[in-house]
């Protein structure tokens, strides 16, 4: 495979070279972030033949606001297009089946990847550079595996050990920052009033932030990994140098082109109408 085609695959989604597989292998329920209920497994209605979504350019204003938010952090290709080599899961039901079940591990693969990729470039990481690159290695190993390998993987135990060591870096980035103890793992901040607060070096791993205040919030040092920011109000906050935001977090929060982002993620379009 060709560097331009490795970059292609990496840690982006690139829904031309996938078959719609989000769109087919996971499920969802109907709530507030889809509009109907849908079995893992089964296309979704609007999925067109060409893999492509019907209804794409409007697909928050049609109830699916999930489907916007949803990042495979490039495992949707990976699967389509290493995995089983370009084939499609519409030749038969077995290889469907099989591409089915791949794709949530390609999918934890790759996020494990992306967070990797930023701890690696941390400061902080420093010391932790002899455990992240044999971690990072057998990661990129693993994404590239046959699919037998993939699906005989125990992916909740590689993930504990690498989330083990993301917190051991985010531990050290944070320390002796404002806000570095005063929050806890898992916290529940839903619809907290937090505008203006210095969160710097907060511990906001899986935290739960829907429809929290944060407008003019410093949240740079902040470790945000898993934390759930739909809704949340980011007009005005400072994300630049927050760790582990992913671009799904963005998208789902809300903002304006007063907020800082942090470097390799995008500023979401529906911000500017915010």
């Amino acid at each position: 495979m060709t560097a331009g085609a490795r970059r292609r695959l990496a840690l982006v989604g690139d829904c031309a070279d996938c078959h719609g597989l989000c769109c087919v292998a996971l499920p969802f329920t109907a709530s507030a972030d889809f509009a109907r209920s849908k079995p893992a497994g089964t296309p979704c209605g609007h999925l067109g033949a060409d893999s492509g979504c019907g209804i794409h350019a409007r697909l928050r204003d049609s109830g699916y606001a999930g489907c916007a938010v949803f990042d495979c952090f490039g495992a949707g290709q990976r699967v389509s297009q290493v995995t089983f080599g370009g084939r499609d899961w519409r030749e038969d039901p077995g290889l469907a089946r099989r591409m089915f079940a791949v794709f949530p591990v390609q999918r934890q693969l790759h996020e494990l990847l992306w967070y990797l990729t930023v701890a690696r470039s941390l400061p902080a990481a420093a010391p932790f550079a002899d455990r992240l690159a044999p971690a990072l290695a057998e990661t990129e190993r693993l994404v590239d595996a046959e699919a037998d390998e993939l699906l005989a993987l125990d992916v909740a135990a590689h993930r504990a050990g690498i989330n083990e060591l993301l917190l051991a870096v985010s531990e050290r980035a944070r320390a002796g920052l404002p806000a570095a103890r005063r929050y806890r793992r898992g916290a529940d901040l839903v619809g907290a009033r937090l505008r203006r607060a210095d969160l710097r070096g907060a511990n906001l791993r899986g935290a739960l932030l829907l429809a929290a205040e944060l407008g003019g919030a410093d949240l740079r040092r902040a470790d945000l990994i898993g934390a759930d920011l739909r809704a949340a109000d980011l007009r005005g906050a400072r994300l630049d140098g927050a760790l582990f935001v992913t671009q799904a977090q963005l998208n789902a929060a809300r903002g304006d082109e007063a907020t800082t982002v942090p470097e390799g993620l995008t500023r979401p379009a529906h911000w500017r109408a915010a």
